[in-house]
């Protein structure tokens, strides 16, 4: 009997590189959008962070409008809101009107980070951490608002009622693994950046999961860095703007992100670091094959229902090509499946 075909889809942090202003960004973000519904991605999230020069996603639903706007069928959701920045209420009738405007489109990924450095989730919220311990509540808060059944309620998100936004648990810890279970919801893993806790939190999800009325069984995402070209060089060239990238976080640097350069011994080093290593652990580089060898073990190891891509690439054309080649790995691996 043949498998269940593997969706692909992208997560979109809008990196801002050197050189580069934020409005150019975002329209090579819609432009990475346009290319992917082209090639069959499923959908594509916009990410929310806070306070950063490298990147752009900090009003997702915006951006989520803008997209949704100038495509046609690709699902554009968020990856996540980060549901203790805001109220419940404002969510439910942004994602409400959204799904309004572009029915059957709009996906609502929820996370409990604060998707920033703590001064600025104080300065966002100062009862941030108060109200990350209660994501659960918080997403129950969600759910009530788009159900019917608040129909009646004093306090209402009428233009999120009955618009059957589906709602996703995002996570990097096994937490998020017991609440998606438990309230029967997909789940998303971040992988990309997180990988201690995939396999711990994977099988939680799938033991502890309750079918709900928004889905019968268990469906898992992971998050997954790919940078694909013609050659494993040139695309282990492209990932050394990822790896600076990497390496300014933990020493504080917010800069733009960096142009490709020669993979050094330099760099190397840097990249075999052990924090390095553990977040950028799924990360595939290289050659069509190489990242197709690469994706099926990852594919056959987790199990997973769907594929989220990050590529932060310094120039958009690279990205697209990227893009292209990983839609034809994916195809090729689906065909066989």
């Amino acid at each position: 009997m043949d498998q269940q075909k593997i969706a692909y889809s992208i997560l979109e942090l809008a990196i801002v590189s050197q050189g580069e202003t934020i409005q150019q960004t975002l329209h090579n973000s819609l432009a990475l959008a346009k290319e992917a519904e082209a090639h069959n991605y499923r959908r594509i999230w916009f990410a929310e962070h806070h306070n950063s020069d490298s990147v752009a996603s900090s009003a997702t639903s915006l951006l989520i409008g803008y997209v949704a706007e100038n495509t046609s069928t690709i699902r554009v959701g968020s990856g996540g809101i980060m549901l203790p920045n805001h109220s419940p209420l404002i969510v439910a009738e942004q994602f409400g009107t959204l799904a309004h405007l572009y029915p059957g489109r709009i996906d609502l990924g929820l996370g409990r980070a604060p998707g920033t450095d703590q001064a600025t989730a104080q300065a966002i919220r100062s009862d941030f951490m108060k109200l990350a311990q209660q994501f659960p509540e918080e997403v129950a808060k969600i759910q009530r608002y788009f159900s019917m059944e608040n129909k009646n309620a004093p306090v209402r998100a009428t233009v999120a009622e009955g618009t059957e936004v589906p709602l996703y648990i995002l996570g990097s810890s096994t937490d998020s693994a017991h609440l998606a279970a438990r309230k029967g919801l997909p789940y998303a893993f971040a992988s990309h950046f997180a990988s201690t806790h995939l396999f711990n939190a994977l099988e939680i999800y799938r033991q502890e999961f309750r079918p709900s009325g928004f889905l019968e069984r268990p469906y898992t995402m992971a998050g997954v860095n790919v940078y694909i070209a013609d050659t494993d060089e040139e695309a282990e060239k492209l990932f050394t703007s990822l790896i600076r990238m990497f390496v300014g976080i933990f020493t504080g640097a917010k800069d733009p992100l960096h142009p490709p350069t020669e993979m050094s011994e330099e760099l190397r080093e840097m990249f075999q670091h052990p924090s390095l290593q553990q977040m950028l652990k799924y990360s595939f580089v290289g050659s069509k094959q190489t990242v197709k060898s690469d994706i099926k073990a990852f594919l056959s190891e987790t199990g997973v229902d769907e594929l989220i891509v990050v590529s932060t690439m310094y120039d958009k054309n690279d990205r697209i090509k990227s893009i292209k080649l990983f839609a034809e790995v994916m195809q090729e691996i689906n065909e066989n499946r």
